[in-house]
């Protein structure tokens, strides 16, 4: 997402009680001290900066309480064209670049903001907005769990959209097309985060049988960077990659056995498989999301789930001792 243009040619001087008062970012409000100190200043204040659709006070509160002190009733300002959004983004930067400084309290709970109405914002450009760290934003990111568990891209400094995790964009993809295969590859990739051609690949391996994710590309943790590739704890896992333990050995094993590749109820359940069988680094970065008044509801799906697959483990079982 590109900043607004906050561009200003002209200064008016405009009647304050004309102004509605601003969207500030400060939790405690005015601070009574400050706007008497610029009250005594003898040089001229900067023009305050007004939402022009619904004027209201974007940055410049404290100037406005001084010229009051002063007796004034009118004051200069210049204007901001854009959305409400954009204008709480607008005070934000202003107020960390001038003025009177934020605490860390308002820079987080700014962040926790910027995040519910741009989510797909990266964590470093959220910080550029707060003057916050980026390990910062992060934070405020999982407690606030304005993330939604399906995106899989962040808008950059540099406004442009970029996948956080590759691998978990393909078995995004792979859900996708097993819940809606008639779906335009175009709005596929949308929803996943990736390119088109990466969700034609998706398609064309899950046709085959194939894992979505080639086996020298798995998920990274906690959605690290586009393209790493991730670590395995053996610990974790109970094995490696290439261990029988492992959720990765068993499924692309499958995927080779020529029984099921070659018949479409094969290839059925090998797609099917594949969207469900949940990874142990995948679901620790998906449960950062869960709220905590959700967390008995997610805690009792998941039982729920766990019950259905020991279903299919003693029938798997008993029809192999039955053979």
């Amino acid at each position: 997402m590109e900043r607004a243009d906050i561009s200003v040619r002209y200064a008016y001087s405009v009647r304050i009680d004309d102004l509605l008062p601003a969207d500030s970012p400060r939790l405690n409000g005015l601070d009574e001290e400050h706007a008497h100190q610029l009250a005594e200043k003898e040089s001229e204040l900067p023009p305050i900066l007004v939402h022009r659709p619904t004027m209201r006070v974007v940055d410049g509160m404290h100037r406005i309480r001084a010229a009051r002190l002063n007796g004034r009733t009118e004051i200069t300002a210049t204007f901001f064209d854009g959305s409400d959004a954009e204008a709480f983004l607008r005070s934000v930067v202003a107020n960390i670049s001038h003025g009177l400084p934020l605490s860390m309290a308002d820079r987080k709970a700014a962040a926790g903001r910027i995040l519910a109405s741009h989510p797909l914002l990266s964590d470093r450009a959220v910080a550029a907005y707060t003057g916050l760290a980026a390990r910062s934003v992060g934070a405020v990111r999982r407690r606030s769990a304005a993330e939604s568990l399906r995106l899989n891209v962040r808008i950059g400094t540099d406004g442009k959209p970029h996948p956080l995790n590759r691998a978990a964009g393909r078995i995004r993809a792979s859900e996708v097309i097993a819940e809606r295969p008639d779906l335009p590859l175009r709005e596929v990739a949308r929803v996943a985060g990736i390119s088109v051609g990466t969700a034609h690949d998706v398609r064309a391996r899950l046709r085959r049988g194939e894992a979505p994710v080639p086996a020298t590309r798995t998920a990274a943790h906690g959605g690290g960077r586009a393209g790493t590739t991730a670590r395995t704890d053996p610990h974790e896992h109970g094995g490696t990659p290439d261990n029988p333990r492992d959720p990765h050995f068993t499924l692309r094993r499958l995927a080779g056995d020529p029984s099921l590749r070659q018949s479409e109820s094969g290839r059925e359940l090998l797609r099917w498989l594949h969207t469900q069988v949940v990874m142990s680094d995948d679901w620790k970065r998906r449960m950062d999301a869960v709220p905590p008044h959700c967390a008995d509801a997610v805690a009792e799906l998941a039982r729920q789930c766990s019950d259905t697959w020991r279903h299919i483990a003693r029938e798997m079982l008993r029809r192999t001792s039955a053979e």
